[in-house]
């Protein structure tokens, strides 16, 4: 695997390095010992999928507060997707910036996303499959999300939004928000 620092601190991206011949190919997905070493979570507790049908929905922003605050470890599995971060850890220097990265099921690349940040994707295809490793269960009483289009926060989504859920689209802003205990 090869981590690549993003420019939020603690967030990765994380690349396969698929070892091939004629069948196909092998890739670890996971490596307790390389997580370790550069302070990422090493204990997955629930691992989750979802199907998206419409391209340009979005999902997010979303996060849970402590004591379940979690790491996640994401992939798309199938279709595209632009996937973003956004920082909320008080003190942090970079709270309230956002990253957004593709993900696909050609470039096979993972997003490590830390605790105390807010997380969504865009769909860029239609029929996108996601694949989530958890650090913590869900936990409905410590859930919370960020609105998509904060101005402050001001995320660009590369696609018109076609669908997404009432519960998102009420999120609050990001000066509505108390930012996320380090």
């Amino acid at each position: 695997m090869r981590f690549t620092e993003l420019p939020l601190a603690g967030a990765y991206r994380v690349e396969l390095e698929p070892r091939g011949d004629a069948r196909g190919f092998f890739a670890r997905l996971f490596c307790a010992e390389e997580f370790a070493a550069r302070g990422l979570a090493t204990g997955w507790v629930q691992c989750n999928t979802s199907f998206t049908a419409a391209q340009g929905t979005v999902r997010g922003l979303h996060f849970q507060r402590p004591p379940m605050a979690e790491t996640k470890l994401l992939r798309c599995i199938r279709g595209a997707i632009f996937d973003v971060i956004v920082d909320l850890r008080a003190g942090s220097p970079t709270f309230g910036r956002w990253h957004g990265e593709r993900l696909d099921d050609q470039n096979r690349a993972m997003i490590c996303v830390p605790e105390g940040f807010a997380h969504g994707f865009q769909t860029l295809t239609p029929d996108v499959e996601m694949l989530y490793f958890h650090s913590a269960p869900y936990s409905a009483a410590h859930e919370g999300g960020l609105r998509w289009d904060d101005a402050k926060v001001a995320v660009s989504w590369p696609l018109g939004v076609t669908e997404m859920s009432a519960r998102d689209a009420a999120f609050p802003t990001l000066d509505k928000l108390e930012p996320i205990a380090k």
